[in-house]
């Protein structure tokens, strides 16, 4: 078992107001925990800048060409009220989609057996010519798309499990039936979307809302219930996780109660369905999660699990 850690020094760079939840100190909390002795076998590679052709993968090119227009050379822009631009943004939001490319290739290859990507800004609210929720480049889907194109993938299952449903994700893939989007998620919350009714053209959107208060029952019940037995049944070449670490107890935008142990279980069960259909292949991509120690110990119990340690009790 070979996991992968991919980050790079970019991430700190995208600046975002003060007070703004999604700040450069995510990064450096993930970095911290992950220097830690039982993390020493991690493979550790930096983010390389994804090239046009595999952002147009998920965007129009005169969507990916607006953003670099408006790139600020100093001060920040907003997008929208959430959404900010400062300097250092566009080349961060560059190598997190190149992260992900990079990690399907390893994963694809057979180089490592998994990948954990840690980059902001996150990417899982971008829709296919609209930046918003922090978000500019939908990763998991040029990560899907990349697998497709260049590694013959059939079949891509993206779990989500962000706090927030990944509305970006389902509008790029809502007519795709060879990409599976499954999301847990608070509702109602931002940004919206995420309704049990939500299903795509073909069947393959599967939202599992929870409500305000619940946490680890009913997420893995949901998971149990809903989403792992779509996946499955999918019978996918390479899993992507959204995997953002918001909906744990101690996270400020919203009112789920996981614990790290949660994403570790719910990770080993989707190793355990890759293991079945894909030759272990999966590519974690990080998305949100604002408390810095909720953050770290989640992040730190996912990665153990993707290293193969059990702990999903």
């Amino acid at each position: 078992m070979t996991t992968l850690y991919i980050c790079h020094q970019a991430a700190l760079l995208h600046q975002t107001p003060t007070g703004h939840p999604e700040r450069p100190d995510r990064i450096r909390a993930i970095e911290r925990v992950l220097e830690k002795e039982r993390f020493s076998a991690l493979v550790r590679e930096t983010a390389p800048m994804a090239e046009m052709e595999s952002l147009t993968l998920a965007h129009p090119e005169p969507y990916v060409v607006s953003l670099r227009d408006i790139s600020p050379r100093e001060g920040l822009v907003r997008v929208d009220d959430d959404t900010v631009m400062s300097p250092g943004t566009y080349e961060a939001a560059l190598r997190g989609a190149g992260g992900a490319v990079m990690a399907v290739d390893e994963v694809m290859t057979g180089q490592v057996t998994n990948a954990f990507v840690a980059m902001r800004p996150p990417g899982h609210h971008a829709e296919r010519t609209r930046a918003m929720g922090f978000c500019f480049f939908n990763n998991a889907a040029i990560a899907a798309r990349h697998a497709q194109t260049r590694h013959g993938a059939e079949r891509v299952a993206i779990l989500d499990w962000d706090v927030h449903h990944g509305n970006g994700t389902q509008d790029i893939f809502w007519s795709d039936a060879s990409v599976m989007y499954c999301s847990t998620h608070e509702a109602p919350l931002y940004p919206g979307t995420g309704a049990l009714s939500e299903k795509g053209e073909h069947g393959t959107i599967v939202n599992a809302p929870l409500r305000a208060g619940d946490g680890s029952e009913a997420f893995r019940e949901a998971m149990e219930s809903a989403v792992l037995p779509r996946i499955d049944a999918f019978g996918p070449d390479l899993i992507v996780i959204s995997a953002g670490f918001d909906a744990h107890w101690r996270d400020p935008l919203a009112s789920l109660n996981l614990t790290e142990t949660d994403f570790a279980w719910a990770t080993m069960r989707l190793m355990d369905l890759a293991e079945r259909h894909c030759g272990r292949r999966v590519v974690s991509l990080l998305e949100g999660g604002y408390d810095l120690e909720g953050l770290s110990k989640s992040a730190a119990a996912h990665v153990d699990a993707l290293m193969g340690r059990d702990v999903r009790t």
